[in-house]
């Protein structure tokens, strides 16, 4: 995302010729790159080339100081506002009570609440493995009780001792 470091500045710049703009984005023509670099010198700014596909490719007069710290300063500002969506686990047993599956949907309803997902686990102890569906009863329960907050985004499967499940949140916009 980073586009500071695609530019070219100054020296770098090995065109013959570049269609040059000043700092207000008026037109200052087509120019020999020396020139052109001689006009940024006189300016006190640099010559940085926005547009290398163009032809002739487009050079504009800036302080690249200060447009690096400004885009810097943007890309920070964009990383701040990004909301990370973090995966929380919710574990459950194949012989979980009424009362226990009522404070874990509270649990539940709360991760999905601030925006995350949540991973859902049933570990089979011993031979209740050979009773999976007993799980899957639970699961689907349990699916069934937090559809208003969250939609299974995939459903139970078992992998070893464990069955698993994902619920996102649902979008109220």
């Amino acid at each position: 995302m980073c586009l500071i470091n695609d530019l070219m500045i100054n020296e770098e710049i090995r065109d013959r010729e570049v269609r040059v703009v000043n700092q207000e984005g008026e037109q200052l023509g087509i120019m020999p790159t020396a020139q052109a670099l001689a006009l940024a010198e006189e300016q006190e700014l640099d010559l940085v080339k926005i547009a290398p596909n163009a032809r002739p490719p487009v050079c504009k007069l800036m302080d690249y100081g200060k447009y690096r710290f400004e885009m810097s300063k943007k890309e920070r500002e964009i990383k701040k506002n990004q909301k990370v969506i973090e995966t929380k686990e919710v574990r459950l047993s194949a012989t979980i009570e009424d009362h226990d599956i009522d404070v874990k949907y509270r649990q539940a309803i709360k991760f999905l609440q601030d925006g995350n997902k949540i991973k859902v686990t049933i570990r089979f102890r011993g031979r209740q493995i050979a009773h999976s569906e007993i799980g899957a009863d639970v699961m689907q329960e349990f699916a069934e009780r937090i559809k208003d907050y969250g939609t299974v985004e995939r459903r139970p499967l078992v992998e070893g001792r464990n069955m698993t499940m994902t619920v996102a949140p649902r979008d109220n916009k």
